[in-house]
């Protein structure tokens, strides 16, 4: 196989041309660690050209949508009640579509774009959600969306000194106790999903890597820093108990410097693709 799209090395910080502050957007609504890689990721939609009708594939509750875009999206689908209720109080979607990915009720090429925002990696049928996306969309159209890599499980911190004190099988055991409270189903590098991708009926146009080890050790500590938040969240339904900006000054600062880390990262634990219908 040839594997011809611009690699990570040859991909440009983005700018983005909003002037929002995605960090405090995100840190706000969401728990630290999961706000700092949402708000990473919001920065790279700002710049693409994603004409409609657009296509979320696996919107969630609406929330990346309603901070990264200043457009209402034209249809968000996604398989879970909860989660796809809480979007339709956004306002951010003209359309909802409860439904499996694989079994998207829309006719072939109706849609002029699509993304997914780090959704795919928690797929089980993931060949079939691509073939179904490749088909909604027009010849050329742009699927843009971000995954885990083969980065990932390497990089975290508890592991990587388990690594080094001797402890192997400990760290096996760590790495896959973290995929499975991070719900992954693949973590793959970029010629795997080059191939899934052309099989599937797109091209890849580009790719980078980020989130270095540095920041993914951000989001890995806070899934046990983060307790007091999902007590909060238990008993309120909320993240914070007030989403005033001096509320989060310490977090902010802290969380500053990976946020404004230069892309490429080489080691990053994410990548992000543009990808186009064939």
């Amino acid at each position: 196989m040839n594997f011809s799209p611009s690699p990570s090395s040859e991909i440009e910080k983005p700018a983005s041309k909003t002037g929002k502050d995605f960090l405090f957007l995100h840190t706000r609504d969401l728990p630290y660690f999961r706000a700092l890689l949402r708000a990473v990721e919001s920065r790279f939609y700002q710049d693409l050209e994603l004409p409609a009708p657009t296509l979320d594939v696996g919107c969630g509750d609406g929330h990346f949508a309603q901070v990264t875009f200043d457009r209402k999206l034209d249809v968000g689908l996604d398989p879970w009640t909860g989660p796809i209720r809480e979007a339709g109080t956004r306002g951010v979607y003209h359309l909802l579509t409860e439904a499996d990915g694989a079994a998207m009720p829309y006719p072939d090429g109706y849609f002029n774009s699509a993304i997914s925002n780090s959704v795919l990696e928690h797929i089980p049928q993931l060949d079939a959600v691509l073939a179904e996306t490749a088909r909604v969309l027009k010849p050329g159209a742009p699927f843009v969306f971000c995954v885990p890599n083969h980065n990932f499980l390497p990089n975290l911190s508890v592991a990587r000194f388990l690594d080094t004190i001797g402890l192997k099988p400990l760290a096996r055991l760590y790495r896959a106790f973290f995929n499975k409270i991070s719900r992954h189903v693949t973590c793959e590098d970029a010629p795997q999903w080059t191939v899934r991708l052309e099989k599937a009926g797109f091209q890849v146009e580009r790719y980078w890597h980020y989130f270095s080890p540095a920041a993914l050790a951000v989001l890995e500590w806070g899934h046990y820093f983060g307790l007091p938040s999902l007590i909060i969240h238990v008993l309120t339904r909320k993240w914070h108990l007030t989403n005033a900006r001096w509320n989060f000054a310490l977090i902010l600062a802290m969380l500053r410097t990976y946020y404004e880390e230069p892309v490429p990262q080489e080691n990053g634990a994410y990548t992000f693709y543009i990808a186009r219908r064939r």
